[in-house]
């Protein structure tokens, strides 16, 4: 798997230096009624695609602007090439770029590259995961009451989305829920601590890919939501430092069963 990494880690890089020559300076438009995309979004597919396909001709490539390509391959490239590009779109520092290779199925490397930061992420199977050559592990905490954790929010169809609910369950159980708008970049800071856990609704598999990996090598655990078996093209990913696994899962189930620990406060309209 080395041979793979490094060359993901190059094209990661490449990929973020072409990003922040864009950061600032690009408008965007819509795909859809919310999805935001940008010639930046483009241009960074364009390269990865050019690059894997240098490297792996023989590889499959599915990439969030639809440049990939599918092979009859063991191997599958997942691509995100802006992940948060609404944050990049209003100059919100906020975004990375996220390549995973699966082989036969299995997860076998994967980076997320913080261009903002220069922080690159990166893991492959049994051979850990690492910050910038450093190899990290998730957090020790082991109390829910105790962490910090994140979740995201969807562009598209928000007013059908039931995450409310448990965003306001887990602020009123935890030091706090961060909405930073990159799910790459919170799976990465699960891997290496800064955050315990992380939970979404309707990812896209380039979304979550890499930051699988990277929890399981540093020892997290990833499933879905209810506990069972994480799924690439599951309804929902819940990822977390092993230690709080199953107080999320319980605190999900009663959610998922309108059993609500902190009842929503009733709104009291002020006076003018």
């Amino acid at each position: 798997m080395p041979s793979y990494l490094e060359t993901a880690i190059d094209i990661a890089r490449e990929a973020g230096a072409l990003l922040m020559d864009y950061f600032g300076k690009v408008s965007f438009e819509l795909k859809g009624e919310f999805d935001l995309v940008t010639e930046a979004d483009r241009a960074s597919e364009r390269l990865i695609i050019e690059r894997l396909l240098s490297h792996f001709p023989e590889h499959s490539i599915l990439a969030e602007e639809g440049g990939g390509t599918e092979k009859s391959s063991e191997f599958r490239w997942y691509v995100d090439p802006v992940d948060g590009t609404t944050n990049f779109a209003h100059g919100f520092p906020i975004f990375n770029v996220t390549l995973a290779l699966e082989r036969a199925g299995e997860l076998v490397a994967g980076v997320t590259f913080d261009p903002t930061r220069q922080e690159m992420f990166a893991a492959d199977k049994g051979g850990g995961a690492f910050l910038n050559g450093h190899r990290i592990r998730v957090s020790p905490v082991t109390r829910l009451e105790d962490t910090l954790i994140a979740t995201g929010f969807p562009s598209r169809k928000r007013h059908q989305n039931i995450n409310v609910y448990f965003y306001y369950e887990l602020a009123m159980s935890t030091h706090g829920v961060r909405r930073a708008g990159s799910a790459a970049i919170d799976l990465a800071y699960v891997a290496c601590g800064r955050l315990d856990a992380f939970w979404e609704f309707g990812l896209k598999p380039w979304d979550m890919a890499a930051g699988i990996l990277l929890i399981e090598e540093a020892g997290g655990i990833c499933s879905d939501m209810k506990g069972g078996p994480a799924s690439l093209m599951g309804q929902h990913l819940l990822a977390d430092n092993g230690g709080v696994h199953g107080q999320m899962v319980e605190l999900f189930g009663d959610v998922f069963q309108g059993r609500f620990r902190n009842p929503l406060p009733t709104f009291m309209p002020q006076p003018d």
